[in-house]
């Protein structure tokens, strides 16, 4: 999974990227100090698989992981090439969801290329932009579809489809925004457009604010936006989680604890993120691995089993199943045997997040 980390310049972005990732991307006080997007693979948390490794007594522990793209700031124009825009707006294409980030504190010691913060004004500059990127693009498909119509039903439907994305667009809607049938939000979703990826915004706040009970009027600017969007938001401070990001665990939690704050931001950006893709983790364990597997919400057995190895989807018999709760409860899984929860479950079962999977194939 790969998550684009957005913005203006100056918002925390870099900040932000260095913190979950430890990549050591440059951040600095001035407009465009990244121009390639600077690329970190990251662990997803998951405590399930510590106590699984206990538990197995495992000799290696693999975690699902995700991958952020740091992408330059943009700026107003950007669509038509201002401060190198089309180039960063093309590296959005590559992510599968978009991690927004929104200055919410105020600093006259750190530049903010509008004068000063405003959620509202600075959201809707990086959205015109994309809307802008997109009016292009579907520009483009229309004029190729409309040369090769030639009377074929199936492209008037299509043609027709583009019209109306393209009009939603022209009055400001972003393409996920857009009401449509199964069928048609697949096909626009095949077009690969910035406004149709999912959106959660970071709202960055000053680190005397981290662990604070209230909200500033900044951060509650961007939630009622996110709101009228169905987007999501995770609430941060970027200088919070370098420190963090420079301890060892267990000093971690206890300055997480010290600050009040519940979860460091990668956790929530990782909530986020599977939220909004609509993912779930199952899990493999034995005493070569324990492993976690990331797929879709309403995957069925064979097509989760493919996730591992082709052949486990072309060879599949059934999926020996429990869930990780009573996996743990029973306290290994000879005694979940006894109790009969270890279920043997075929082709047409959907696999629950947290289930304990084992795959019986034959090729």
């Amino acid at each position: 999974m790969k998550l684009g980390i957005v913005g203006l310049p100056n918002v925390g972005k870099s900040t932000l990227f260095n913190a979950i990732t430890k990549a050591g991307a440059e951040a600095a006080n001035y407009p465009f100090c990244t121009i390639e997007p600077n690329v970190g693979t990251v662990a997803v948390p998951d405590e399930r698989l510590r106590v699984l490794t206990e538990l197995y007594d495992a000799d290696r522990t693999v975690y699902t992981t995700i991958e952020f793209y740091d992408i330059a700031g943009l700026v107003k124009g950007a669509s038509k090439g201002e401060g190198l825009g089309n180039k960063f707006l093309g590296h959005i294409r590559e992510v599968a969801a978009i991690v927004h980030v929104v200055r919410c504190f105020d600093d006259d010691g750190i530049v903010h290329i509008g004068g000063a913060p405003d959620p509202a004004r600075d959201i809707e500059t990086i959205g015109m932009e994309l809307i802008f990127s997109d009016l292009d693009a579907i520009e483009r498909r229309i004029d190729k579809t409309r040369k090769a119509l030639k009377g074929d039903k199936a492209l008037e439907k299509e043609l027709s489809l583009l019209q109306r994305v393209q009009e939603a667009l022209l009055s400001g809607v972003s393409a996920r925004a857009m009401e449509l049938g199964e069928d048609e939000r697949a096909y626009v979703s095949s077009l690969d457009l910035l406004t149709g990826k999912p959106v959660i915004y970071a709202a960055n706040i000053a680190e005397s604010e981290a662990g604070s009970e209230s909200e500033n009027d900044y951060v509650k600017a961007v939630r009622r936006i996110a709101e009228n969007e169905g987007a999501d938001v995770v609430v941060l401070a970027a200088k919070v989680e370098a420190e963090l990001a420079e301890l060892g665990d267990e000093d971690r939690q206890a300055f997480l604890e010290e600050l009040g704050i519940g979860e460091s931001g990668l956790g929530k950006l990782v909530r986020a993120s599977y939220h909004l893709l609509d993912l779930i983790s199952f899990l493999t364990a034995g005493k070569p691995e324990v492993r976690a597997w990331t797929i879709n919400r309403g995957t069925k057995a064979p097509q989760a089993a493919g996730k591992i190895h082709t052949d486990f989807e072309r060879g599949f018999i059934r999926a020996e199943t429990i869930a990780y709760e009573k996996l743990i409860e029973c306290g290994g899984l000879a005694r979940a045997r006894e109790k009969g929860l270890v279920r043997s479950e075929g082709k047409d079962y959907i696999v629950s997040d947290g289930d304990v999977i084992h795959f019986l194939f034959n090729v």
